[in-house]
């Protein structure tokens, strides 16, 4: 059976586990695979999943259309649905009724329940959400009913996570990278309990890393048998209080079915003392191999040049595990784009979640294969 928590201060009880909706299935051509992705998000609502997250840009902006059609017939009462404003977008005030309005008729909704400002960090509360007032936009839209709960998303230091944390009493919840290797890195664990401690509600995203901790190689993996790596990672998180909501993109039935067993064991406290030292033991093995922090959210593509920036890093990344230069330059010589075809016009370094300096990674990459 599904396990419920607390969620902060908004009186809601949330699924341990939530359906993140950047990862849906996809058909050959990249568009979402529509059936599918209708039915595995119903089949997790129908087995106690009732938390539906997405944004504006996920798939690109297909995402909020599909999970609109997937929460028809009844569905969309039995959820808390999320999505997000992409502060990106938002060049004026006008701006943020513009683009809530159009994700409510794409949720085919007249509500959102957890409305967040989308990837917050220092920069954009200054440039963006202080001179655009959104957060009194935010106010006024709960007051009207459009969103019942304010929140945000995060990627930047901790310093700036709790500088934003303490900007306004409007706050209900956020949303952060978390997962037992970025412990220091971003809000991390300090960030995560100051949030809890002024009374926000938590979601966890990228658990997996973007999925680097779902196939952990055996020169990493040094967990007990028993469990795959992905019931390792997400029992580490569900193991902690603070802990509401742990999203996970989940593309496939078999990822639904497996998430929603691991799931209905979690409880917090139910890692050992024994079992918890673990998880230092591998992110030591892992971030002495590991040689970028790409998640593979791909919010950096399209790139103009036609790099499949993902894909690069992932290929570079399975060289800090295994040390073959050979597997790297045939993963990268069957892309139609290579790294050293980077024109470092930092298009992508702007939108990158995790800051990666990508046109120097690229320039790494490109004298590894060459």
């Amino acid at each position: 059976m599904m396990q419920y928590r607390k969620f902060g201060n908004t009186g809601a009880e949330v699924s341990a586990l939530g359906f993140g909706c950047m990862r849906l299935p996809v058909l050959k051509d990249g568009g979402v695979d529509e059936a599918e992705a209708i039915s595995i998000i119903r089949h997790a609502i129908d087995e106690g999943v009732n938390y539906i997250d997405t944004a504006y840009p996920y798939h690109d902006g297909k995402s909020e259309l599909v999970v609109g059609k997937a929460l028809q017939d009844g569905y969309r009462e039995k959820v808390y649905l999320a999505t997000k404003l992409p502060l990106w977008n938002v060049h004026e005030e006008a701006d943020f009724d513009r683009l809530l309005n159009e994700q409510l008729q794409k949720l085919q909704t007249d509500h959102i329940d957890f409305y967040l400002l989308h990837a917050m960090g220092k920069e954009r509360l200054e440039q963006v959400v202080k001179p655009l007032h959104l957060v009194e936009h935010m106010k006024q839209a709960k007051a009207d009913g459009r969103i019942r709960h304010i929140g945000f998303s995060f990627h930047d230091s901790l310093e700036a996570f709790k500088e934003i944390v303490d900007y306004t009493d409007a706050w209900e919840f956020c949303q952060i990278q978390y997962n037992y290797i970025n412990i220091n890195d971003q809000a991390g664990t300090e960030g995560m309990r100051y949030a809890a401690s002024k009374g926000l509600g938590v979601i966890i995203m990228e658990p997996l890393l973007g999925g680097r901790l779902a196939n952990l190689s055996e020169h990493v993996a040094a967990f007990p048998a028993g469990k795959t790596p992905v019931e390792h990672a997400l029992d580490f998180l569900w193991n902690q209080p603070e802990v509401g909501v742990v999203l996970s993109g989940m593309s496939s039935r078999k990822q639904v079915e497996d998430n929603l067993t691991y799931a209905s064991r979690s409880s917090v406290g139910m890692l050992t003392a024994e079992e918890s030292a673990v998880y230092a033991k591998v992110k030591e093995i892992y971030d002495s191999m590991s040689m970028v922090g790409c998640t593979g959210c791909s919010y950096c593509m399209p790139c103009p040049f036609g790099l499949n920036i993902p894909e690069i890093f992932k290929a570079y990344n399975g060289f800090g595990v295994h040390g073959s230069k050979n597997r790297v330059r045939e993963r990268c010589g069957a892309m139609e784009v290579g790294p050293d075809q980077c024109h470092s016009c930092h298009k992508c370094e702007q939108i990158c979640p995790q800051h990666i300096k990508i046109s120097d990674v690229m320039k790494d990459v490109a004298k590894l294969v060459k």
